[in-house]
């Protein structure tokens, strides 16, 4: 049988589209904390491709922490 922590690892680690990845992501982050749109996602996916060698992937072990580090700094001021 496996364990909780063995699952969670697989679902960090399993690639997905762009919208899921927001979706999770969105979820996940402190309601303080900006959300992510599709315009943030993909010019952070433009501004780091060698985070991107799947193409279209995103998965919250390789991406997460370096995109929500990266969001505050680079949001357009409205």
């Amino acid at each position: 049988m496996r364990g909780k922590s063995t699952d969670e690892l697989k679902i960090n680690q399993t690639g997905t589209p762009l919208l899921i990845f927001m979706d999770s992501y969105n979820k996940s982050i402190p309601p303080t904390f900006p959300h992510a749109s599709q315009k943030d996602l993909k010019q952070f996916q433009i501004m780091h491709p060698i985070l991107f060698k799947r193409g279209d992937e995103w998965s919250i072990d390789r991406h997460r922490k370096k995109f929500m580090d990266w969001l505050p700094s680079h949001r357009e001021i409205i």
